[in-house]
């Protein structure tokens, strides 16, 4: 982690990739605070006995915690992902930004994010509407 930076360091990913991404200043606030109550050894988040928390465990925990927010939507760790690089997106953060946040391989993977950002569209004003242009 980088916190003067604000950002984490991902190590040990699906593609054995590493990358760096964002971190908050309030996700650092709790992070800091978890740590020092919890005093983790070999992994951020420990499951039992020290272990790297399984996938199903990770799922488990984003339902739950949805659940608990009154979320009634199916949630999935993965719409966290695809969430954080929608909003991204349509905050006008370049493409191959995204793509390295996400630790994505090309850009192509990346732009099946284009396509949900595409109801920003309907918001441009296209230039030619504001032209006086003589109704004959």
């Amino acid at each position: 982690m980088q916190s003067k930076r604000f950002l984490i360091h991902i190590r040990d990913t699906k593609g054995n990739t590493e990358r760096f991404t964002l971190l908050s200043k309030q996700s650092l606030f709790n992070l800091r605070v978890y740590y020092r109550e919890w005093k983790p050894k070999k992994y951020l988040f420990e499951g039992k006995r020290g272990t790297q928390y399984s996938a199903t465990s990770v799922a488990n925990i984003v339902k739950r915690s949805a659940s608990r927010a009154g979320i009634l939507q199916k949630v999935s760790p993965h719409m966290l992902r695809h969430s954080f690089a929608t909003h991204l997106l349509e905050d006008g953060v370049d493409l191959r930004y995204i793509q390295q946040l996400l630790g994505h391989k090309t850009t192509k993977t990346t732009e099946i994010y284009t396509h949900v950002a595409s109801h920003q569209l309907k918001k441009i004003k296209n230039p030619l509407d504001s032209l006086y242009l003589d109704k004959r």
